[in-house]
């Protein structure tokens, strides 16, 4: 079994509603993934996954020079953040496609599948 990042991009502007239309649909796409989360857990390929902070929220601290350099904000101004993730434990590649398919499906947001460097 190999480790996968799935990462769930969205809007950099959330709005009343975390990027969604209305209520009604956040409500939704939180039960839906609330069940691909158990549907995860019960098959077997589950690690661990959360929700973000919007990205304004994010502090980027530079360590590499003589005193460390802390600013507010993203390290990229995009668009699009990363809203969430899951870390999963696939066979391979193809198995984690296609619950990154199912994740995207649940969450109503693009997902980006990226195995973890071999030890």
């Amino acid at each position: 079994m190999a480790q996968y990042l799935m990462s769930v991009f969205g809007p950099a502007e959330r709005g009343e509603f975390g990027g969604y239309s209305s209520e009604e649909e956040m409500t939704q796409a939180y039960a839906d993934t609330g069940a691909f989360n158990q549907r995860l857990q019960d098959e077997g390929y589950w690690v661990f996954a959360n929700g973000l902070a919007p990205a304004t929220t994010a502090t980027v601290v530079d360590g590499q020079g003589a005193e460390p350099v802390v600013t507010d904000g993203p390290y990229l101004e995009s668009k699009e953040h990363i809203g969430g993730f899951w870390i999963i434990d696939a066979p391979d590649l193809d198995v984690a496609l296609k619950l990154a398919a199912d994740g995207s499906k649940a969450c109503r947001g693009k997902v980006e599948v990226r195995p973890f460097a071999s030890e």
